[in-house]
């Protein structure tokens, strides 16, 4: 198996954190621009987008400010993908810090959809 390769991506994004991580950490908030529909057992969520579905484990919940995942497909690996919200000390600016892993050729399509995902959160946000 070809090992995967971490990516960093910063959005700012207007709005007060603590509505950022509703949308970022409850099945209801992720249905709404994450993917069609999200359930949760516990620490297992069920991503499911157009009759597919993927789960993830919870790995770790900050609250209001941040929330990791590991696919169950990557169960004995390290990798993970991570929302983050990160506020500027001084300007008070918000922004979402994602972490994500990919093959080393899959690495500008990942960001491709983040980038949309965000955008479509960043509309439902009314921050676009």
């Amino acid at each position: 198996m070809e090992s995967k390769v971490k990516y960093e991506m910063e959005f700012p994004i207007h709005v007060s954190p603590s509505l950022l991580f509703q949308y970022i950490s409850t099945p209801s908030g992720m249905s709404e621009w994450y993917a069609d529909n999200v359930n949760s057992r516990g620490e297992l969520f069920t991503f499911i987008w157009e009759g597919s579905e993927e789960q993830a484990t919870l790995l770790a919940k900050k609250s209001g400010e941040r929330i990791k995942f590991r696919w169950i497909d990557d169960e004995d690996t390290d990798y993970f993908f991570e929302m983050r919200i990160q506020v500027d000390d001084i300007t008070k600016d918000v922004s979402l810090m994602i972490t994500d892993f990919a093959e080393q050729d899959e690495v500008e399509e990942g960001k491709m959809l983040w980038d949309n995902m965000i955008s479509n959160l960043k509309q439902i946000l009314g921050s676009a």
